[in-house]
């Protein structure tokens, strides 16, 4: 009778449902609310195909209003319809081990094993990269960085152009009447570090128990991928589900495979999903071909390029606000 190997070992029905988990637990981004689930962008069985999700919204209704009268009677005005649109995402990652690393390994732990319990996490720090990405493109997107949305006094000279209490209250307030959907803030951990300094962050403890920080009543959620450039750092205001968020199932999602003539046992895993700002169209026009060819399925670089963006909402109706700022002024 041949020995186990890693072919023989069966990978559970819900490994896919595992790793999701595992990603929103692990993503400080996720657990802050901003990407959600949302039907809109659904890719389960029930989606036509393609590489993108066509979104159809009802616009708002327009028109002044008439005064009554029995000599003339109401215009009718219309309704009409715009096209959001998201773009399937498609990754994968095939981790291995050779025999020989268990054999020489001083606690004669399998290698394998610890792979299978890391996949998770490693998957939650790939999707922050992505979401990241993704930001960096739409806010690099013409008709968003002209818009309320985008709020960088980074040019500004001396002090003008550093992050203080008074220009985090005007980045805040770049909504209007729509600003109360702005719930949290995303920020590098220097960003941070320089509002404790100022004495600016308070600790909240919730009803549960667990603690958080907060800056001017918005929840703090610290990720060292926000985009730092020549001294200039990005923070994301936004509110939640700003980014809708929907996981597909690929035909083979996670596999095993063994090459026997190596004594290497591998761990493939595949995932199809869908990250997408609400109202932020992809149009898909810059795109650049990986490998051999051009796949479709946009890299980290695709989504963090303007050009394949394009704003189809209102500004209000966008749940996040992009402020560039400075944490010293420029010499």
């Amino acid at each position: 009778m041949a020995e186990t190997q890693i072919s023989n070992i069966q990978i559970p029905d819900n490994w896919q449902d595992m790793v999701v988990n595992k990603t929103v637990e692990k993503s400080a981004l996720w657990q802050s609310g901003l990407v959600a689930t949302d039907p809109r962008v659904s890719i389960g069985s029930d989606r036509k195909g393609g590489e993108t999700v066509i979104m159809p919204y009802w616009n708002d209704l327009d028109g002044e209003e008439e005064e009554l009268s029995d000599k003339k009677d109401l215009t009718v005005d219309n309704i009409d319809t715009g096209v959001d649109v998201a773009v399937l995402q498609a990754i994968g990652k095939a981790f291995g081990s050779n025999d020989l690393a268990m054999a020489l390994n001083v606690n004669r732990e399998d290698p394998v094993d610890a792979i299978a319990g890391l996949i998770g996490e490693w998957y939650a720090r790939r999707m922050q990269k992505r979401t990241l990405s993704l930001l960096t493109g739409v806010f690099a997107a013409t008709n968003v960085a002209n818009t309320n949305n985008l709020f960088d006094i980074s040019g500004l000279t001396a002090g003008a152009a550093v992050i203080d209490g008074i220009n985090f209250v005007d980045a805040r307030w770049r909504l209007g009447e729509m600003s109360d959907q702005l719930t949290a803030v995303a920020m590098h951990s220097a960003v941070k570090a320089k509002l404790e300094k100022d004495d600016l962050i308070d600790t909240v403890k919730a009803s549960s128990g667990l603690t958080f920080d907060t800056y001017q009543g918005k929840r703090v959620i610290i990720d060292d991928t926000c985009p730092v450039a020549n001294g200039v750092y990005t923070t994301y205001l936004f509110g939640p589900g700003a980014i809708g968020h929907a996981e597909g199932i690929p035909k083979v999602p996670f596999e095993t495979d063994r090459n026997s003539l190596g004594g290497i046992d591998i761990l493939i895993s595949r995932r199809h999903f869908v990250l997408h700002v609400r109202g932020i169209k992809w149009t898909g026009s810059a795109i650049v071909s990986t490998g051999d060819a051009t796949s479709g399925h946009p890299t980290r670089t695709d989504l963090a390029t303007g050009s394949n963006w394009t704003r189809v909402y209102d500004p209000k109706n966008i749940r996040v606000v992009a402020f560039k700022h400075r944490l010293v002024a420029a010499g």
